[in-house]
């Protein structure tokens, strides 16, 4: 998996919050903290101190995301989100991995954020990696101009596409955007070649009927080049992110859902005829 920071959508219960700004982030968890204070003495701006109540404090609107505090962090508390780096520095990296990937059937898959906003380098690795014989694969939620998505179809075994919310208003409330693309490229999709995997993040309250997901197989019924739909069930695991990013977790409300309930969504899909898969990345 090769992760690309930087999104346009927000939706409220995104797990991974890290990946939603396109320029690299300190995560500081202040409970790993020992008190060494070489964060202190490694920051250009002074964005680290202490109190003088003794409670430990890090100035976040002053930091420039260098990277110097984590660098210099012996227990973690300061971690470093994101960095630049060439296609060459990670087809490099992946490329090792081949021997794994014949024996597995796997490959690589370039996720985000959304990597998408991000099509030129995820072609040219994609191209890397194809002339290498490995398979390859795209997670997007396809809020993009077409040519976005068409410029890595050639090059991409598997497409693995976001379904969230049909209403385009509630898409908006919800994620932060309409989905007038989404919907676009998702048809658009039908008549390319590439394998297609839909896949629904079902959350507690805005999607989790068997009404919607009967209405995303409505819409997908007859695609020649799908391959299936995965429900994948919310969770808190990255509530903890949100804390270490000084942001707020607005799906803190919710309830992760029952095993049960996405047991019976998974059975009604396949009560419809619909492929279900397990949520292994295929790439």
């Amino acid at each position: 998996m090769v992760f690309l920071k930087g999104c346009n959508l927000r939706c409220f219960w995104c797990q991974n919050p890290e990946s939603q700004s396109a320029v690299p982030e300190i995560m500081f968890c202040p409970q790993k903290c020992i008190g060494c204070g070489k964060c202190v003495e490694a920051c250009p701006n002074g964005c680290h101190g202490v109190t003088r109540e003794g409670v430990r404090v890090f100035r976040r609107e002053a930091c420039i995301g260098c990277g110097r505090c984590a660098a210099v962090c012996a227990s973690e508390a300061l971690q470093l989100v994101g960095r630049s780096m060439s296609v060459d520095e990670v087809a490099e990296t992946v490329l090792r991995d081949i021997p794994f990937y014949r024996l597995s059937g796997g490959g690589v898959t370039i996720s985000g954020g959304e990597p998408l906003l991000q099509d030129a380098w995820c072609r040219a690795l994609l191209k890397c990696c194809r002339e290498e014989g490995v398979s390859t694969a795209v997670e997007t939620a396809g809020n993009v101009p077409w040519k976005n998505l068409e410029r890595i179809l050639p090059v991409t075994d598997y497409v693995m596409y976001d379904v969230k919310v049909l209403d385009a208003l509630m898409h908006r409330e919800w994620c932060g955007s309409t989905n007038l693309r989404v919907l676009e490229n998702l048809r658009l999709l039908r008549n390319t070649s590439v394998n297609l995997i839909i896949r629904i993040p079902v959350i507690p309250g805005v999607n989790d009927t068997s009404e919607f997901v009967a209405e995303v197989g409505n819409m997908v019924d007859g695609y020649p080049n799908l391959m299936g739909i995965e429900l994948l069930p919310f969770n808190k695991l990255g509530k903890a992110k949100y804390t270490a990013l000084g942001r707020e977790y607005e799906a803190e409300r919710l309830a992760e859902l029952p095993s049960r309930k996405m047991q019976e969504l998974r059975r009604f899909l396949g009560s419809r005829g619909v492929v279900h898969n397990d949520g292994r990345d295929p790439g």
